[in-house]
């Protein structure tokens, strides 16, 4: 699907991102009765770890994890796994802020660049481009504050909803209407600008509201992943991601 041509505006490749990991699992229990969601295993290894290692085969070494529940398990956790990275603890324990108001309270650590938001609830299998590669070279500074990877929703594997959005030729996104199919699922990986959290409320906050203002704008877009993705959002998801991993 066509996209706006790359903007040189952008300084090189992103090189930070946040791992939104802060969230109380309450769809993953009793799994999260005695850890947090991202250290729950798939195939041997804490979903956390599977996304830092998309991170390091993205090329990015600077990465932010925001924590809240069981913080200090999951944070022992971080230190033992991210010898080779640089990374920085957003402290969320006093008050869980939701995707939106996690990111603007890391936003100091984060930089003045465009960075990678990602929830460490999916697994993914790269398609024949790197994930992240594939996102920084859509990326389009001039016309972008939001640059999403969306799935089919007909490839949209453990994914109970009805999908997410709409998408133009070029690449725009609009929401799912009320009571109606969308053909494209988020898949909780996205490249977004700073500009994006501009005037964003204080306190906790979804990114959505964030994202209906930029795709008001004109400013939010996606990109098809081209390769497999599991929404481990629950025990019963996660033979499933297994069997798919074993399989990609």
């Amino acid at each position: 699907m066509a996209l706006p041509p790359a903007s040189h505006s952008m300084q090189g490749a992103p090189n930070t991102a946040i791992l939104l990991a802060a969230g109380l699992g309450k769809r993953m229990r009793p799994l999260t009765a005695t850890r947090p969601k991202p250290l729950v295993e798939v195939r041997g290894q804490a979903i956390i770890d599977h996304v830092l290692d998309h991170v390091r085969a993205g090329g990015i070494r600077r990465v932010v994890i925001n924590v809240h529940y069981l913080a200090d398990a999951l944070e022992a956790h971080i230190r033992r796994h991210t010898p080779d990275l640089d990374v920085a603890i957003s402290d969320e324990r006093g008050q869980l802020l939701e995707t939106g108001g996690g990111v603007v309270k890391a936003l100091p650590l984060l930089g003045d660049r465009p960075f990678f938001a990602i929830n460490t609830d999916n697994i993914w299998v790269d398609g024949p481009i790197d994930t992240l590669r594939l996102l920084a070279n859509r990326w389009d500074d001039a016309t972008m504050d939001a640059l999403l990877l969306v799935v089919p929703l007909a490839r949209a594997t453990a994914h109970g909803g009805r999908g997410d959005f709409h998408m133009d030729a070029l690449g725009h996104l609009r929401r799912r209407e009320p009571r109606r199919v969308a053909p494209f699922v988020y898949t909780g990986v996205q490249l977004v600008s700073p500009r994006l959290f501009a005037d964003a409320p204080e306190g906790a906050f979804s990114t959505g509201m964030l994202w209906d203002r930029a795709i008001a704008a004109g400013r939010a877009y996606g990109v098809v992943h081209q390769g497999l993705w599991c929404d481990v959002g629950t025990p019963a998801a996660i033979p499933i991601a297994e069997d798919m991993l074993k399989d990609g």
